[in-house]
């Protein structure tokens, strides 16, 4: 195996330093999370560029500091944003525009499907209020003529179900040679 790119060096580390500790207000970790959204995307047979970003779709997180409790927010941290900034330089459109729009995305199904809302976590919904509510139907309207909008909702999906307390997936370094295969 040849020598890894810098860049999964360093996200390795920024989930080694960075996400060990509880994820806001829900019963895993940052890096279970994340590892859990990739596993079950793949289980719902994603796209290679989904599955790698709905691995990394929280690393906004990571990259700036954040109130640890989610009580503390007061207004939205725009971590999808800051994120697929960080990914840019190393991926293109088909990871990092999921990673962009997945709040976007949970927006979109709030109002387009009457039943995503109650399976959204208590920090989900707390989120939610502070990033938007539910789109309107213009929002909506503009939503769907993004051309990375269903991958968004698929990694949406994998986020909501990337939340179980105690589920063993993948781990990080697993990841590496698919991580590689994606990079610019």
């Amino acid at each position: 195996m040849s020598a890894l790119p810098p860049i999964i060096n360093e996200i390795e580390r920024l989930y080694a330093a960075r996400a060990q500790g509880n994820y806001f207000g829900e019963a895993i970790t940052q890096l279970e999370h994340g590892l859990q959204s990739a596993y079950f995307a793949e289980q719902a047979g994603a796209p290679e560029t989904v599955i790698i970003a709905a691995l990394l779709h929280d690393v906004g997180h990571l990259v700036v500091d954040v109130p640890e409790n989610l009580a503390d927010w007061v207004h939205d941290a725009q971590h999808e944003h800051t994120g697929a900034d960080w990914l840019t330089p190393y991926f293109g459109p088909a990871v990092t525009e999921p990673v962009r729009l997945h709040v976007a995305a949970k927006r979109y199904l709030c109002a387009t499907d009457a039943d995503y809302f109650a399976r959204l976590s208590p920090a989900s919904v707390h989120t939610l209020s502070l990033q938007g509510g539910p789109m309107s139907p213009t929002e909506v309207e503009t939503f769907e003529a993004n051309p990375y909008y269903r991958d968004a909702i698929t990694l949406r999906l994998c986020d909501e179900q990337g939340k179980v307390q105690g589920f063993s997936a993948p781990t990080l370094a697993s990841y590496r040679e698919r991580i590689a295969a994606l990079l610019r």
